[in-house]
């Protein structure tokens, strides 16, 4: 399951990069963001800006959603479900859509 607190979608990010063995430099590539910029975010070293981290994400496979608040337990068992139960759908992809059309 994946950290689901505030502050790791940097961590979530740089784990779908690799889980894609794609360099920093093949995503500085597809975000135009410097890969030393790159490296720093991933890291938590500096705060990225919310269109870095939009790309950073589509660039990866992933996609930033707004929620309703009183929505999440719904959305993490969602997601939760999803990981743990094989095909089924998460909420972020019924909304979204799988984002497999890179």
């Amino acid at each position: 399951m994946p950290d689901l607190s505030p502050h790791s979608w940097n961590a979530e990010v740089r784990k779908a990069r690799k889980g894609r063995r794609m360099s920093q430099c093949a995503m500085e590539e597809r975000t135009g963001i410097h890969q030393t910029r790159l490296s720093r975010i991933e890291n938590g070293l500096v705060d990225a800006k919310v269109s870095d981290a939009i790309q950073m994400a589509r660039a990866v496979g992933l996609e930033f959603v707004l929620v309703p608040r009183r929505a999440l337990p719904t959305v993490y068992r969602l997601m939760r479900e999803h990981i743990d139960g094989g095909p089924r759908p998460s909420a972020v992809e019924l909304l979204v859509g799988r984002g497999d059309a890179e």
